[in-house]
């Protein structure tokens, strides 16, 4: 009987032994499996050259104002690109009432990459400026249109170089790209009239309630603002970090595995009235609003922010590589 039982036993052990082996095994090949798919995927590299491009052609139309001609123009042709792009482009042209009861003519521009797929992200920026230098030291130019490069025209080149690279390679997800209207002609400080909630972001507010496709849904939104400034520094926007925390730990951890940590600090910033707060409270999709902060300017968002120094000069193409190459790292890299 005992040998019986040490037979048995050895019989059993061996069993045991097969068995952990094999999946021991099965555990390895599937993580190498995960590992080679996670360092396989084939980012394209952003240009920064072409997107400074992008954001150059914007500024030479002049002050995108509703109501422009200038705006007018420009509205064609970020429609004309993103459909040359490979976009299936839909134009919401609307009426929209300022806050002094002006009626704006406006369009949001929005680009679908496979828009069959219900897998999408939302990838957004407003193409407007300011119709106001209200923050420029000149008290006689407050009422100067600005050039609005950094404000508005640094977040459309940056995508505009997105959309062209969606179109050489498609990622495993739908990519909606919408350039906002009226984000910029909210009351400024000498309005004398009666004061009227919600005057900013007017584009995404219209969009929010009156989606391009009905019951548009997207696992989440990234809103570029103002990320083309030279010295440029994106902290943890507050509205982003409450609302869309995991997606805001997902884009500052890429940027920083990427080598952008000095201009991704892991810190928390202000709270933004931005676009990306009427995609949530609208449309329920978490959006993660990418804004430059300078903590240690007056505005908080640097010096030439809401005045005439908003041009050219300001943009630096190593910021807009940050930003750029982060996007499409996060976006090629979602299943």
């Amino acid at each position: 009987m005992k040998r019986n039982y040490t037979f048995i036993s050895l019989l059993l052990l061996l069993i045991v032994a097969i068995v952990a082996c094999s999946n021991n095994s099965s555990k390895s090949v599937d993580d190498n499996e995960e590992t080679t798919t996670k360092s396989t995927v084939n980012v394209p590299p952003f240009n920064a050259d072409s997107a400074y491009l992008y954001v150059r052609a914007q500024a030479d139309f002049g002050p995108r104002v509703p109501n422009t001609a200038a705006h007018k123009a420009c509205g064609e042709f970020l429609a004309n690109k993103l459909e040359q792009f490979g976009a299936k482009v839909y134009n919401q042209n609307v009426d929209l009432v300022a806050y002094d009861n002006t009626i704006l003519k406006s369009r949001n521009i929005i680009g679908a990459y496979n828009p069959e797929s219900k897998r999408r992200v939302l990838l957004c920026a407003h193409w407007d400026s300011r119709p106001y230098a209200d923050e420029d030291r000149d008290e006689k130019k407050h009422q100067t249109p600005i050039l609005g490069v950094n404000d508005g025209a640094s977040g459309v080149g940056v995508l505009l170089e997105v959309a062209r690279q969606l179109q050489q390679q498609a990622p495993a997800i739908g990519i909606d790209i919408i350039f906002f209207d009226a984000e910029d002609y909210g009351t400024p400080y000498f309005y004398k009239g009666t004061h009227k909630p919600d005057t900013w972001c007017l584009g995404s507010q219209y969009w929010g309630r009156v989606p391009h496709v009905e019951g548009y849904n997207a696992r989440y939104g990234i809103l570029l603002d103002m990320v083309g400034g030279k010295n440029a520094t994106f902290y943890q926007e507050r509205f982003s970090q409450r609302t869309a925390g995991k997606y805001v730990k997902k884009i500052w951890d890429t940027a920083h595995r990427l080598g952008f940590g000095n201009l991704f600090p892991k810190e928390q910033g202000t709270e933004v009235t931005d676009d990306h707060l009427y995609v949530y409270n609208l449309r329920q999709i978490p959006c993660v609003d990418i804004i430059n902060y300078s903590p240690d300017s007056n505005t908080g968002f640097g010096d030439f922010w809401h005045t005439v120094d908003d041009n050219m000069d300001i943009i630096d193409k190593g910021t807009l590589n940050a930003v750029g190459q982060t996007i499409l790292e996060v976006i090629y890299n979602e299943k």
